[in-house]
């Protein structure tokens, strides 16, 4: 069962619903694909709910969907699995086990406020309870990040309501975690019938500087995934173990630091997204909402063959500090910065608020367009 949903629908996405006649469930954003001719397998709220009460795998390819799942359906695992994993601060908790010297404090918006900076324990993160896409979130390593953060909160909080709603962007809650060294990855991953976690894909998220908390670059290749799909689906089943969940897909990001995986926060129902999950499919040739749904895991070897040497790299590009957003983003221009793009996927700024996803494909002579990409502010393409 599938539940679309806005912002955003891939077209990777749409095709394959074509191609398998998988039940979507017909709400407004399946109509209005149906009404523009795409052949889907649409299904009514009545039959979609009996499916999902029943058992039957559902991906979402976005969270604005989950109020929906809450709204009309009992499968209470379901429910518990969700709600567990989309509010950051009852998911450290259940974990803590895993991670007892990590700080962690919630707190409500209006407590937020009140804080004393000289008693907390930086360097730390501070983000919303509830959230997505890196919104909210902000790195705080002295007086100066702090002050800085809670003015941002002040101004913007208001406005991210416009962009998703309260389930998938909360500021009525807050949460403070110590500041989690290592590498940082994300992970496209499902928990089967018996609960064993199944590794889809492997991302390293690299980051311009210790200060810079956006999506804008996330690698994969042959070695990354091989090298650490074993290490995480070990650490995930650690995890389930004590969550529960089965048939259940997430979207998960961590940190590794000298082989402790600690977890940054969980996204359910879901893989990376705005489609970013499409970079399995446009690197390696297969779909990871399909392999969840027939319960197929990817053959890794055959998927490699003839890219050990090749990169592949999603990137989102978030809007500058000072853009207005009336600005015209020039495609063009910056698709003539790359040797070999796999998708340039548009947004519109003004209901996603990023210009849109890139893909491309890279090895070791194109190297540095991902050092250009992750340190740009793309000023250069507002016109």
């Amino acid at each position: 069962m599938i539940v679309l949903d806005e912002p955003y629908v891939s077209e990777p996405l749409v095709d394959w619903l074509e191609q398998s006649q998988h039940p979507v469930l017909d709400n407004d954003v399946a109509a209005a694909l149906a009404a523009g001719g795409r052949r889907l397998n649409l299904v009514g709220e009545g039959e979609a709910a009996r499916r999902i009460d029943a058992g039957e795998r559902v991906y979402t390819n976005s969270e604005n969907a989950l109020a929906w799942i809450a709204d009309h359906t009992a499968n209470t695992s379901l429910a518990r699995a969700i709600d567990l994993f989309k509010d950051k601060a009852a998911m450290r908790r259940a974990l803590a086990g895993l991670d007892p010297d990590l700080f962690f404090k919630t707190c409500s918006i209006d407590e937020l406020f009140k804080l004393d900076f000289s008693r907390l324990p930086a360097p730390f993160v501070l983000k919303p309870s509830v959230g997505f896409c890196s919104v909210g979130v902000y790195a705080v390593a002295d007086r100066e990040d702090w002050e800085r953060a809670l003015a941002d909160i002040q101004k913007n909080a208001a406005s991210w309501h416009d962009l998703y709603p309260e389930s998938v962007i909360g500021t009525g809650s807050f949460i403070l975690e110590g500041y989690i060294d290592g590498t940082e990855y994300a992970l496209d991953a499902y928990f089967d019938e018996q609960g064993r976690a199944r590794i889809l894909n492997v991302l390293r998220h690299d980051f311009a500087s210790a200060e810079d908390t956006s999506d804008r670059m996330y690698v994969t290749s042959a070695a990354i995934v091989r090298d650490n799909a074993p290490a995480f689906a070990a650490w995930l089943d650690r995890v389930n173990a004590l969550v529960g969940a089965r048939n259940f897909p997430v979207h998960v990001e961590v940190r590794v630091d000298e082989g402790h995986v600690c977890p940054i926060e969980f996204n359910p129902l879901r893989f990376a997204g705005l489609g970013g999950t499409d970079v399995s499919w446009y690197a390696y040739g297969y779909r990871t909402y399909e392999a969840f749904l027939e319960g197929v895991q990817p053959d890794f070897g055959a998927a490699f063959a003839g890219k050990e040497d090749k990169v592949y790299s999603m990137s989102l590009l978030n809007a500058p500090a000072g853009a207005k957003g009336n600005e015209r983003f020039d495609y063009d221009a910056l698709r003539s910065r790359f040797s070999h793009v796999l998708e340039m996927r548009p947004f519109d700024v003004g209901r996603v608020g990023n210009y849109g996803f890139l893909f491309l494909e890279t090895d070791a002579e194109t190297a540095g367009e991902l050092d250009f990409l992750k340190n740009t502010d793309l000023k250069e393409f507002l016109r």
